[in-house]
């Protein structure tokens, strides 16, 4: 058995770290939920005075420390003064030093988004003109590298574990509870408890340098320690740790005191006790991912966590009790088979268990992804597909296996009538070979012989019930379809991982919305296109309307240009002409006129619109209503 069992448990091994690996390589800072969805000074902009601080506000609060805002000028030198602050809602602002000179400055944050992950970034805002600068630009490495994989392998391992934990154990109380004394179960139960607990501990010491420098180093690091212990998220490790210590005591109890009471009333009580007791442990360690992550955060968060405790408990009762019946399929002794009532039960189990993630998933994914195109156009909605992709691939296999589980309640009369006969043959075998039989006296047996002889027929009497199990055609086929299953649990169980660590879909499209507002006002974009408004009013009769600039990819060299012109109500305004200058005044370049082509009413259009080197530049329109009417409007943004 254990030969037979080896090749595949190795191939199990082998998808769960391809899996976990592809899933890790492309972990990074990027998977944070929180986002920044406005800043002032903006992105880009060239202010004409210094500003006295700088704010930045995000899709969702955050926790700070002293050096979660920073303002570095154009030779790397902090100019922030003391600690950053909570304006208003998810507002953050950090006041600057008087006095600044001209010059490109560097905005880097790092903070904590409410739903335990770390975000981090930067961005250049200029005073006067812009200038060169020592500072990279990039963020710090907080929730990536090293200690980010780690963290986020701890966090696979620590979900493994609470699901084999709480699915092992309810599978013995509630499918199967001979099980409690099968040795393979036991150490499959206790395993789930040891990798839960490591995890957390690990997630604990990793949690400082995770969320700051992002170093290996810090790790053991006291000091950030106890600032973690402060946090929501160090809360909810230190429960779950505790509630831990309350399922050792329960599974000592299962695997102790339960397996040595006899069937009755005592063990009935026994058996009530344990079960409100596991599912209130149970409950508590799923809650303390509830409190911490996506569910304690954004929309309905008092209907969002129970749900998620929900949904967890069911993931457990499914994926661990498979877990627990693949085990007892195969390493169960010959001398206690898993019976096919208690598949059977398990079979309904994992079908109210599906149900429920069904339910609950539903609302999980309205609540994060909030429109039906999210699915496709955000990272979370991609991965969530795959997830439902394998849930339904699960889902079909499971449904083999239920076919495999009727079939094993079918009586098994010639099964029994041939144990009966080879029970006997070799019973008489066992006699001839031992001399147990006539001749020999009662007086000249001794203990030792006697002891022999029930070992040998203790050994004949397994290998005839493990030889009949394995010849069932029946179980074979169970135990194949429930291993393909745990294959795809393995993947999917990554998958859910990965899906804890990406920003849900409704955070990352309303950012999207508020980068695009940001660039109607006159901001650069995140893909480089450039969008800018300008009010205009001639002084005639129907002489006002606003003229809209859109240069891609505002970088030097050819751009593309397109100006739309549209009276107060919204409505497209064919005037009798526009004209376009750029001047880059702190070099003394321009006017460089631009002639657009007519293209539709309110359209004008042209290609190939020559920037030649970065900077601040003045972009005017000048716009005609009537041959004596017109006026030439501007605005500044960094183009380059």
């Amino acid at each position: 058995m254990t030969r037979t069992i080896a090749p595949r448990v190795r191939i199990l091994v082998l998808l769960f770290i391809a899996v976990t690996g592809a899933l890790l390589a492309g972990a990074g800072p990027a998977s944070a939920h929180a986002a920044l969805t406005g800043s002032d000074p903006a992105q880009g902009v060239v202010a004409d005075k210094a500003p006295t601080q700088v704010s930045l506000t995000f899709s969702e609060k955050v926790a700070l420390n002293d050096d979660s805002l920073r303002v570095l000028d154009p030779k790397g030198k902090p100019v922030q003064t003391g600690s950053p602050a909570n304006v208003s809602g998810t507002t953050y602002a950090v006041r600057l030093k008087s006095g600044l000179a001209d010059g490109t400055y560097t905005v880097t944050y790092q903070v904590v988004s409410a739903d335990s992950h770390p975000v981090a970034g930067a961005y250049t805002f200029s005073v006067g003109a812009p200038s060169r600068t020592v500072v990279s630009g990039t963020g710090p490495a907080a929730g990536g590298g090293v200690v980010g994989g780690l963290y986020a392998f701890g966090r696979y391992v620590s979900y493994a574990g609470f699901i084999v934990l709480a699915g092992g154990a309810a599978f013995v109380l509630a499918c199967w509870r001979p099980g409690a004394g099968v040795r393979p179960l036991q150490r499959l139960v206790v395993g789930g408890w040891v990798a839960l607990t490591a995890a957390t501990l690990w997630l604990l010491l990793l949690r400082g340098a995770y969320t700051t420098s992002g170093k290996l180093a810090d790790v053991f690091d006291l000091d950030l320690l106890g600032q973690v212990l402060q946090t929501k998220t160090g809360a909810a490790l230190v429960s779950r740790l505790l509630l831990l210590a309350a399922a050792a005591l329960f599974v000592a109890v299962l695997f102790g005191a339960y397996t040595r009471r006899d069937e009755g009333e005592e063990k009935r009580d026994l058996t009530f006790g344990l079960a409100v007791g596991g599912v209130v442990v149970a409950a508590g360690l799923a809650t303390s991912w509830a409190m911490a992550e996506h569910a304690s955060t954004g929309l309905q968060p008092g209907i969002a966590m129970p749900v998620d405790v929900v949904h967890l408990l069911a993931v457990a009762a499914w994926l661990g009790g498979l877990t627990a019946l693949l085990t007892a399929l195969y390493r169960a002794p010959a001398e206690t088979p898993v019976e096919a009532a208690a598949v059977q039960r398990f079979s309904r189990v994992a079908f109210g268990s599906v149900l429920a993630l069904v339910v609950t998933g539903v609302y999980q994914s309205w609540r994060q992804l909030g429109s039906w195109s999210a699915f496709t156009e955000t990272r979370y909605g991609q991965l969530l597909l795959v997830k439902i992709g394998l849930v339904a691939v699960l889902v079909g296999i499971a449904a083999v296996s239920r076919r495999w589980t009727g079939r094993l309640t079918d009586p098994a009369v010639r099964a029994g009538k041939a144990e009966k006969t080879q029970a006997r043959k070799e019973q008489v075998a066992v006699s001839k070979a031992t001399g147990d039989g006539k001749g020999t006296g009662a007086g000249s047996r001794d203990t030792r012989r006697a002891a022999q002889l029930a070992r040998q027929r203790a050994a004949v009497d397994a290998a005839r019930r493990k030889r009949l199990r394995d010849g069932d055609p029946n179980r074979f086929g169970l135990r194949r379809s429930v291993l393909t299953e745990a294959g795809v649990a393995i993947v999917l169980l990554a998958v859910t991982t990965a899906l804890t660590q990406t920003e849900p879909g409704r955070t990352e499209q309303e950012a999207k919305a508020a980068t695009s507002a940001s660039a109607g006002s006159g901001t650069s974009a995140a893909s480089g296109a450039l969008t800018l408004d300008m009010p205009f009013d001639t002084g005639g009769t129907d002489g006002k309307g606003v003229a809209s600039i859109d240069l891609d990819p505002a970088r030097v060299g050819g751009n593309e240009m397109h100006v739309y012109v549209q009276r107060p109500n919204g409505r497209a305004f064919d005037v009798s002409e526009v004209k376009v200058s750029f001047t880059l005044e702190a070099k003394k370049i321009g006017p460089l006129p631009v002639n657009p082509d007519h293209i539709a009413t309110g359209h004008w259009s042209a290609n190939g619109v020559q920037i030649p080197m970065a900077g601040d530049w003045k972009i005017s329109v000048t716009v005609r209503t009537s041959d004596i009417d017109q006026v030439t409007v501007s605005k500044n943004a960094q183009i380059g």
